[in-house]
């Protein structure tokens, strides 16, 4: 058997079968060329592709130096390939999941399961996102060689509910000195002119490529196709009431008889010190689960737990789509279609602004206005046909989440994968050991 799994015919057709499979799944048939070399390695051995080491070497053996670079060599391109079209890490860095996501998890996203996308900007440094490690105002990768959209076949569809990991649709323009905000919502807050002159607050503004923008990690509640509504913090989709999660969270004020909510108390019921706005003795805000709500309003002290509810007629110039004529708020939202790819709508100049990012920036459109008319490429229309799925995407942390309710749609070439699990959690508010959640710790995600 050791002499069967040595021998170079055996291990070079494992070797060309797994490879060709790959090819297969990814679609370019071109790469089957790949099995030349890999004929090469294994047979002919006519090139020393491995340049890097002695091709005849004194005793069969390389010198230390030259062992540790093919080791790092090995584990640079098997760790980016297993990145890049399988499984990749990571961080809850923001509260806007809790509590069904916490601050401090860490957990591995499946791109199997919607299928990998082929990297738009291929030619980047090893294990970093958009920024280098040290550097980072420094881009991590050159645009030298761009490739269009292409996603491979995975093992499911997004479906409602799902934990998704996407690239933040706004994240296509950027303020460096405030990656984590939109650059869209300072415009509409400090105005162009500031953003764009004062560097020393919003620092550079630079474009990304669709894969190197942001990572959010949201809930999907509306796949394409879908009719979703928020009528006074409850959503609705297809007409019927979203599924409520032991996690989902809403932000409530507190009123005490005048004595102060023991600190231990809330620890207890996982509310992080971020997350604890007091105002006095008498009244705190804090985001709360259905099940914290119980356990609070049973507090001898608690006189009141009252949920904080936009009123529907209060108009939150923040929401998508930013315009006076959708006079939403994140409580009171829609009805809104969800698009989906080959599906046509009417334009009107009424209903543009929800659909003009998807048709300029999205899917690569010149759109203009003239005399009340919409032209798309220079031609007059009354009507678009979209290239692209969309999806919507909320946070479980209702009134601490920024998400579909301001920026809109998720276009498909946008989503990265699928939440999976959680294989470590820490809590900042605590020192080891005790900051280590071991509960947490190799938990799915729902």
């Amino acid at each position: 058997m050791r002499e069967l799994l040595s021998n170079k015919w055996v291990t070079f057709i494992t070797v060309g079968v797994l490879y060709s499979l790959w090819v297969i799944w990814l679609g370019s048939y071109l790469w089957f060329l790949g099995l030349a070399i890999i004929f090469d390695i294994y047979i002919s051995q006519k090139v020393h592709w491995a340049f890097w080491k002695k091709k005849n070497p004194v005793d069969g053996k390389q010198t230390k130096v030259v062992e540790w670079v093919d080791a790092i060599i090995f584990a640079v391109i098997a760790a980016s390939f297993i990145r890049m079209f399988f499984i990749e890490a990571y961080t809850i860095p923001t509260s806007s999941m809790e509590k069904s996501m916490l601050v401090g998890d860490y957990l591995f996203v499946s791109k199997t399961a919607y299928g990998p996308k082929t990297p738009n900007t291929p030619l980047s440094f090893p294990f970093v996102h958009n920024t280098m490690p040290v550097i980072k105002s420094k881009k991590s990768y050159v645009e030298w060689i761009k490739q269009p959209y292409k996603r491979l076949k995975g093992l499911t569809t997004i479906k409602n509910d799902d934990v998704v990991v996407f690239h933040f649709p706004e994240g296509d323009t950027v303020a460096l000195n405030l990656q984590n905000q939109s650059y869209y919502q300072l415009i509409r807050t400090y105005g162009r002119d500031r953003v764009w002159s004062d560097t020393r607050n919003f620092g550079e503004i630079v474009a990304r490529p669709v894969d190197k923008r942001e990572n959010y990690i949201k809930r999907c509640v509306g796949i394409p196709g879908d009719e979703i509504e928020l009528k006074r913090g409850q959503l609705f989709v297809n007409g019927k009431t979203q599924q409520e999660f032991e996690g989902m969270q809403h932000d409530y004020v507190i009123k005490t008889n005048g004595t102060s909510i023991n600190p231990k108390a809330l620890e207890r019921l996982n509310i992080a010190e971020d997350d604890r706005s007091v105002f006095s003795s008498e009244q705190y805000l804090f985001p709360l689960t259905d099940i914290n709500v119980g356990k609070l309003q049973n507090f001898s002290n608690v006189t009141l737990v009252d949920k904080i509810i936009e009123k529907p007629e209060t108009y939150d110039r923040n929401t998508f789509p930013a315009d006076d004529r959708f006079k939403w708020n994140v409580d009171n939202f829609g009805p809104l279609t969800i698009p989906a790819k080959g599906e046509t709508v009417q334009l009107t100049v009424d209903n543009l602004p929800l659909y003009i990012r998807i048709i300029r920036v999205y899917e690569n459109n010149n759109l203009e206005i003239k005399d009340d008319q919409i032209y798309i490429n220079d031609e007059l229309v009354s009507s678009y046909t979209f290239k692209m799925d969309y999806y919507w995407m909320m946070g479980d942390n209702r009134h601490n989440s920024a998400d579909s309710r301001y920026w809109g749609f998720v276009p498909e070439d946008h989503v990265v994968g699928k939440a999976k699990f959680i294989w470590l959690s820490l809590d900042k508010d605590k020192g080891f050991p005790g900051k280590i959640r071991l509960k947490r710790m190799f938990s799915s995600i729902h």
